[in-house]
């Protein structure tokens, strides 16, 4: 276990919010805390944690920082980087050490963010809070097409109106979440947009007459507003419950992550089908539209290893196809050890050397989450590994 000062550090249950701090709008927080928890004690002072993955009921605030998670809020709010003013951190010799957004020289809490564990644990973490908005609307457009949705997604922040959220659903995943959730989604459309605008009362009413002018302009053939908190709390509890609702269809199902721009959307898509239909997948389509950032849901049967491996050569094409579209291999899960390889086709060799060079300032024998984010082998050319594990590199 790592000490401090010759006190052991237990990491065991580290999941309590250890200080709320409404005056500065912050909370120190430990890694194992849940995001929605930490939203939940916030709301006593009219405060929220803005990122919220859509699985924040069960997501830890660490796991949240390790891979930069985003959700459908991120559009406006940012990224977990942008909502995290600085950390606890226990390097690979057992030293603690802080990192603080405000204070000078180099900004180590962003390089941590995203880091996936590999450059320190975080032990605790201090969270910006927001103010809880004036007022949310949420609104439905169906649309007969998936290019037709797509559309719209780009047209509406092409006109500079930037949604607090702004998510899509194909017709596998709204059928699927509206048997298991009853939310009120339409089953004979193509795709829906979900989005939600949050602030001031005052300027609900042109924003949705923008919004709907947009959707309707490019084929929307229905809109709805939800009528009040209970019909907002069931869209999104539908929306949030699609990856679980899959369970109708197939037993087990695959996440891919992706990134295209949004221009490139219509496109995405269409890759996304030809790469599931040339291997027999059934696929549904739920993502953040208004960052390009695709999770399309791969259903398959893990006992039988044919499906197994026609998934793997799926979600392969898919992460092919992102790259040739000027996108990239992950938008918020992490690269992990699934997608290190795929990193030779983001990055150039001398990218990816740099990157080693930061890791190896921090971690010079690889002994945090080794085998995660590069590929096999990528090291500084520079730095060798040090002969005595102690010791630290130049």
């Amino acid at each position: 276990m790592p000490v401090e000062g010759g006190v052991v550090i237990s990491f065991a249950r580290m999941n309590r919010i250890l200080a709320l701090d409404v005056r500065n709008r912050r909370a120190h927080v430990q890694p194992g805390v849940i995001n929605l928890d930490v939203s939940k004690h916030a709301a006593e002072s009219d405060l929220f944690f803005a990122p919220d993955p859509s699985s924040q009921k069960i997501s830890t605030i660490g796991g949240n920082i390790a891979t930069n998670a985003g959700g459908p809020h991120c559009l406006s709010y940012g990224t977990t980087v942008n909502h995290v003013l600085g950390l606890e951190i226990v390097d690979e010799h057992g030293e603690v050490f802080t990192t603080d957004l405000d204070g000078p020289g180099y900004d180590l809490t962003a390089a941590m963010v995203g880091s996936e564990g590999t450059l320190g644990i975080v032990t605790s973490a201090w969270v910006r809070l927001l103010q809880l908005p004036e007022t949310v609307r949420v609104w439905l457009a169906a649309f007969g097409d998936v290019d037709s949705a797509s559309a719209a997604v780009s047209a509406i922040v092409a006109a500079g109106i930037v949604p607090t959220a702004l998510e899509m659903m194909d017709a596998v995943i709204t059928r699927a979440v509206e048997a298991a959730f009853h939310a009120g989604y339409p089953t004979d459309a193509a795709a829906v947009l979900l989005i939600e605008n949050a602030g001031f009362a005052d300027d609900m009413d042109a924003c949705e007459a923008a919004v709907e002018a947009i959707a309707k302009d490019h084929g929307a053939i229905s809109w709805r507003t939800a009528a009040g908190a209970v019909e907002r709390d069931a869209l999104w509890a539908g929306r949030k419950g699609a990856a679980g609702a899959t369970g109708r269809i197939a037993p087990n199902y695959y996440t891919q992550d992706v990134c295209v721009p949004r221009s490139k959307l219509p496109q995405a898509l269409r890759a996304v089908d030809a790469a599931t239909t040339a291997h027999g997948i059934v696929v549904g389509n739920v993502f953040h539209a208004g960052d390009g950032n695709l999770h399309p849901l791969l259903m398959y049967d893990k006992r039988n290893l044919k499906q197994v491996a026609a998934v793997v050569e799926s979600g392969n094409a898919i992460l092919q196809a992102a790259i040739d579209l000027g996108g990239t291999i992950s938008g918020e899960h992490g690269i992990g050890f699934e997608k290190r390889e795929a990193m030779t086709q983001v990055y150039s060799t001398a990218d990816l050397a740099t990157m080693a060079r930061v890791r190896d300032v921090f971690d010079p024998t690889r002994a945090l989450n080794p085998e995660k984010i590069f590929p096999r082998g990528t090291r500084c050319p520079e730095v060798a590994p040090p002969a005595d594990p102690t010791a630290r590199s130049a």
